[in-house]
């Protein structure tokens, strides 16, 4: 595969449109991870209620996934992505004027899961204009708008330092604005868009089990990508902070360590979708899942050195990343009749690993222990048995749909 017949075969400005629409909204989407550390001192909370704060934008995002999706099926991913920005507005204007009580955060954070929703809207823009060859690299390209998120760790805290962290919400509103005049501007919907159906039969896909294969995979891979960047500020502070230690890692400086996590995820979004489709995505996810068991098991050994941990963190989250890409580049070719549909749902079950990361088990663990070490532990038992799942599954998938003759590389 060569740049140009990547440039001919699909839409550029729709695929640049869909990714800056995810990256803008991501970047919404984790900014109560990213203001962690500040909006969790106003309240005075425990690591459980920490956890769940930074939690409650993903679940949002989970929820509003699925309706997402189906809009983007019946009335197209552009008017769908303006309607999710349009949205997105609110809880903006509410924690730049408002948000100060922990229940209007809460509402705040439950609100923002709009902009986290834009993932099945603009993903299915990008995959309808592109064939199965190039879904892997078209997908891996829009879903790096992940990279919003070091946008929010990296600009967050020093906005927060410097303004007040109600104010990053009202700073979030200019890129969300200029972004929504770009999409107006530059996106259009594929011309093979399918015919709208009724909403029985989206719902459909429900009954198919590899719908709900695909959702536990992701489940593990977005899920542990999103809910560790969430909970990240909260995890370097607790372990290597000035709080903790003499001269430790400062709020801000705990930022950047952050940033560097997200981007290793962010960046490698791409090249998993790519290498997805040179070697299959099923071949290269289950190496994925064997390297993140391995980070998860390094990272509860608790190095001394922040530097080293942060090699272990960064290599877990660069293999999720990979791993996201990887799952879209199968999916599209099970599901490319309901490709909105069954992105709202999978992705909805990515934000509720997302979710559940730090509220059930990061968060309690910690609570219950008094170290970051048992949830790390069972998290990397828990990505090992899904590697043992995953194997077994794409094995019954190779002998059904999942043909070599398709010309797909699986």
């Amino acid at each position: 595969m060569d740049a140009k017949s990547f440039r001919k075969a699909g839409h550029l400005p729709s695929l640049f449109s869909s990714f800056l629409y995810f990256d803008v909204s991501f970047m919404i989407w984790v900014l109560c991870g990213a203001l962690a550390l500040f909006i969790t001192k106003d309240f005075g909370l425990s690591d459980t209620q920490k956890a769940a704060m930074v939690a409650i934008p993903i679940l949002g995002g989970s929820i509003f996934r699925i309706p997402m999706g189906i809009l983007a099926d019946r009335i197209g991913s552009k008017k769908a992505g303006l309607i999710g920005m349009s949205l997105t507005l609110i809880p903006l204007v509410w924690g730049w004027l408002g948000g100060g009580s922990l229940l209007e955060m809460q509402m705040i954070g439950f609100l923002l899961g709009f902009a986290g929703a834009s993932f099945a809207v603009s993903l299915s823009l990008a995959s309808r204009w592109y064939p199965p060859q190039y879904q892997g690299l078209a997908m891996g390209i829009a879903g790096a708008g992940n990279s919003g998120t070091a946008l929010a760790t990296f600009f967050g805290p020093q906005i927060a330092e410097a303004y007040g962290w109600h104010s990053v919400f009202g700073f979030a509103l200019i890129p969300l604005v200029a972004v929504m005049i770009a999409y107006t501007l530059m996106a259009k919907d594929a011309p093979g868009r399918p015919a709208p159906k009724p909403l029985k039969s989206y719902l459909g896909v429900f009954k198919y089990p590899d719908t709900w294969w695909f959702s536990i995979f992701y489940a593990i891979t977005f899920g542990g990508f999103v809910g560790f960047a969430n909970y990240a500020s909260i995890f370097f502070y607790d372990v290597y902070g000035d709080n903790v230690h003499p001269g430790g890692l400062t709020k801000i400086q705990v930022g950047y360590l952050v940033t560097i996590t997200v981007i290793a995820g962010s960046f490698f979004r791409p090249l998993g979708g790519w290498i997805a489709d040179k070697i299959g995505g099923m071949r290269l996810l289950l190496v994925l899942y064997s390297v993140i068991a391995a980070s998860a098991f390094a990272i509860a050994t608790m190095p001394d050195s922040f530097v080293v941990m942060l090699i272990y963190t960064s290599i877990m989250m660069a293999c999720l990343g990979m791993g996201n890409g990887s799952v879209f580049q199968i999916i599209p070719q099970r599901f490319s009749g309901e490709i909105g549909v069954i992105t709202g749902i999978v992705g909805a079950a990515g934000g509720l690993g997302g979710y559940l990361l730090p509220t059930y088990v990061l968060g309690p663990l910690k609570q219950s222990t008094g170290s970051q070490v048992a949830g790390f532990l069972v998290v990397g038992s828990i990505v090992l048995l899904t590697t043992l799942v995953f194997y077994a599954v794409t094995r019954s998938w190779k002998k059904t749909w999942a043909k070599t003759e398709s010309g797909v590389q699986f």
